[in-house]
């Protein structure tokens, strides 16, 4: 390597590092953000799943009922921001005039925030893994409604930190049986066959089609404990 090689290499360096460095802190201030945020909303539960869910959509509507019976419990809705079943979430929060949170994520392919969202709690992230962390912090429940690699993300993500014990244990529910059949059996027939997971994580989440019982399973949950905020640092 001769010396030119050597001092673009050099420079190049510094200016990596010096972009990883900045990059530090836009994290950091994306968390302050949502932490200011967030610690003012209350108890909420998240209700997430595929962005590609149309209005006229059975689970569309089903996911608008839910938010709605939700939030005439008291608590707020979180959700992704975006369109489809998140659009959904806030549109029944909205309506039942509860606390409507959207975390949004900016994609080049993806419209804004949803117009049902709260303006007041309304947040647009640039890393996933912040949003990840917000969701889970600041949500006493997941309803999972059909969706794809985003929503298995997020759905894994926070069984994983149960089964870790890295926060408590708080309801999951899988909405429409009929979507997540498949996925099921291949935990309960693959994955405790080949000792992945024991027979006890299955226990970690519920699966309904009807939104009285996911709105059942919350309140019977927090009949018990105090909703607050999660993880443990």
């Amino acid at each position: 390597m001769n010396n030119e090689q050597r001092e673009f290499q050099k420079n190049n360096k510094h200016s990596g590092f010096d972009r990883d460095i900045w990059s530090v802190f836009k994290v950091m201030g994306e968390f302050v953000e949502g932490y200011d945020k967030l610690f003012q909303i209350g108890p909420c539960i998240s209700i997430f799943g595929s962005a590609r869910t149309k209005p006229d959509n059975e689970y569309y509507k089903l996911a608008v009922e839910t938010a709605e019976k939700i939030t005439k419990k008291g608590f707020g809705v979180i959700t992704g921001g975006g369109p489809g079943i998140m659009e959904a979430g806030n549109k029944g929060a909205e309506q039942a005039k509860g606390k409507s949170v959207g975390l949004g994520i900016s994609l080049p392919f993806e419209q804004g925030i949803n117009q049902h969202v709260d303006p007041d709690f309304s947040i647009n992230f640039n890393y996933f893994f912040v949003r990840k962390v917000m969701f889970v912090k600041y949500a006493q429940g997941f309803v999972v409604f059909p969706g794809g690699f985003g929503t298995l993300d997020e759905l894994f993500e926070s069984l994983t930190l149960i089964q870790t014990r890295k926060i408590d244990q708080i309801p999951i529910i899988l909405f429409g049986s009929e979507y997540w059949e498949g996925l099921i059996d291949w935990m309960n027939n693959t994955m405790k066959e080949w000792g992945t997971i024991s027979d006890k994580d299955s226990d970690l989440f519920q699966v309904t089609d009807s939104t009285d019982e996911a709105v059942k399973i919350i309140c019977d949950f927090y009949s018990k404990k105090e909703p607050m905020p999660n993880f443990h640092f």
